[in-house]
């Protein structure tokens, strides 16, 4: 894992050499998530390929991805999940459920998974084949007004799997506002990004955003087991507004 600095602008697609076990964002030492090994990959069920392929088709400005998270970008996102007490976890765009699985793997008995999904079809897709998530109807810009309807005044963690590259720059700021509002002091924010977008406009606005938004960003090294290969941010820390 290694850090981005607020100034930094960096080749990602680089596989950097693993630092010491904490680092160092704004003066602050940062605690690195583990990358996990994978769990057993489940095969995606063909319900869940075509639920995912009909969504890209039907609105390929929210999708982004040419396939799930591989179950060991998903175990790099889920790692941000508390497994004690009784958390609450927030899911952005969950699509088919790959990451939410990873998730659910770690969450203990009381815990609450809420997902929100502003396609209504792989909403609808999550309630039939997730049961056990809270599913929520919407869009990650009004993530705190979804919560405040479900009586969730704060969060634990959030993970996104947004494509955030295929967002304007205001777009982007508002749902980091609103993920960081969520999380608080306490909490973290997980995302990922693909290699192949790093050099997008969009992309590097998206790495400087982060580094306005929270006090510490870590940057994972590069998940070669996913398709199209990744990298993972983990977040903590909101800067005030």
């Amino acid at each position: 894992m290694r850090t981005l600095g607020p100034d930094e602008e960096d080749d990602l697609t680089a596989e950097p050499a693993l630092p010491a076990p904490s680092t160092r964002v704004g003066g602050v030492a940062g605690r690195l998530p583990t990358c996990p090994a994978a769990s057993p990959a489940a095969p995606l069920t063909s319900g869940a390929r075509r639920a995912f392929l009909a969504a890209a088709v039907r609105s390929p400005g929210q999708i982004g991805a040419v396939a799930p998270s591989s179950p060991r970008l998903a175990d790099l996102l889920a790692s941000v999940v508390p497994t004690h007490g009784t958390p609450t976890v927030v899911e952005l765009g969950p699509g088919t459920g790959s990451v939410s699985a990873a998730i659910a793997d770690r969450l203990p008995a009381g815990a609450r998974h809420l997902a929100v999904e502003l396609d209504p079809r792989l909403a609808a897709y999550l309630r039939r084949t997730r049961p056990e998530l809270e599913v929520v109807d919407g869009d990650a810009e009004h993530l705190t007004g979804l919560l405040a309807t479900r009586a969730v005044p704060e969060v634990d963690a959030v993970v996104s799997g947004l494509p955030w590259s295929l967002f304007g720059g205001a777009t982007q700021r508002r749902i980091l506002d609103q993920v960081a509002s969520a999380i608080g002091p306490t909490g973290a924010f997980a995302t990922f990004a693909y290699t192949h977008t790093a050099p997008m406009t969009t992309a590097r606005r998206f790495r400087r955003l982060l580094s306005e938004v929270f006090d510490e960003v870590v940057v994972s090294r590069t998940v070669w087991r996913n398709l199209p290969p990744a990298y993972a941010y983990v977040c903590r820390r909101p800067r005030p507004a």
